[in-house]
């Protein structure tokens, strides 16, 4: 936090952000900034349907702090996109040899759960990257998510999720038994 501290005030930062802490860390790192003088502003967590950890007291702590939150791989490295459902593209981040998202992460068991995730989204008029990236935006301690398209329209489809951010219990309670 020292290092984050010096870096704001000798002016090669703007401000101070955090990623992947746990909620214990978060308020331990908040505490320390904040009596430094420098707040944290922002923590970058990994967060997605697959990948909820979050919400296990985390997302309180940001919002008791008033810290930002912008959630980082939302869309699984694609895996909720329809990318994956019929196999591993050559082409796409799991069939190279290189990459965060490995061949052996693409189970059956996710594709079928990005299967019935599918079914979810086009009940609600919607891509299955379009509600992902809209249920992981539906909690209001979290400012906003990182999209890594690669394409102009991929870009495209994913800022079409603000057109429909809002659901039922319904779809939630569908989604959470997933």
């Amino acid at each position: 936090m020292g290092a984050l501290d010096a870096a704001v005030r000798q002016g090669k930062a703007l401000y101070a952000g955090i990623s992947s802490y746990s909620a214990e860390k978060t308020s331990e790192a908040a505490s320390i900034l904040k009596r430094l003088g420098t707040p944290c502003l922002i923590h970058q967590p990994s967060y997605s349907m697959f990948d909820r950890w979050i919400e296990g007291g985390l997302l309180d702590v940001l919002g008791q702090e008033g810290i930002g939150c912008i959630a980082f791989c939302p869309l699984a490295q694609g895996l909720l996109t329809s990318r994956y459902l019929g196999g591993i593209p050559g082409d796409s981040r799991a069939g190279k040899p290189h990459g965060f998202l490995r061949p052996e992460q693409v189970t059956d068991e996710r594709i079928e759960m990005a299967r019935q995730f599918q079914e979810i989204a086009q009940g609600r008029g919607q891509s299955l990257a379009q509600m992902a990236l809209a249920w992981v935006l539906r909690d209001t301690r979290m400012t906003s998510a990182l999209i890594g398209a690669s394409t102009v329209q991929q870009i495209e489809e994913n800022v079409a999720a603000l057109k429909n951010l809002a659901f039922t219990q319904e779809e939630l309670a569908r989604i959470d038994s997933i």
